[in-house]
């Protein structure tokens, strides 16, 4: 899985990059990304707000995650459909094969 690079925005105050620095170091971001990434897989298509309902995760973990884990190549972002849960438009995300050229998929 990859690790943040940035942790935290450079305007963020202080305890939000301490926060940031803890959920790396510790492994709880390495955690929640392979949590992210089974959840895709077990439930391509759906939006993160879906995946969270589907799968029993925060919402807001994978909101963070799923950017990272497309960042990584381990997922990728599908088209916006509306999303059953909000109402809202929201994009699809699906799980990404072994040697998959992304560009080609989106």
């Amino acid at each position: 899985m990859t690790a943040l690079r940035h942790a935290a925005r450079s305007s963020d105050i202080c305890t939000s990059h301490e926060a940031a620095a803890f959920v790396v170091t510790s492994g709880i971001q390495k955690d929640q990304q392979a949590q992210a990434v089974a959840a895709v897989k077990r439930h391509p298509g759906m939006t993160s707000m879906q995946l969270s309902r589907a799968a029993g995760l925060d919402r807001y973990m994978l909101g963070r995650r799923l950017p990272e884990l497309l960042k990584a190549e381990l997922v990728w972002r599908g088209p916006n459909v509306p999303c059953p849960v909000s109402g809202r438009s929201a994009c699809t995300w699906w799980p990404v094969a072994p040697g998959v050229n992304l560009e080609l998929a989106v």
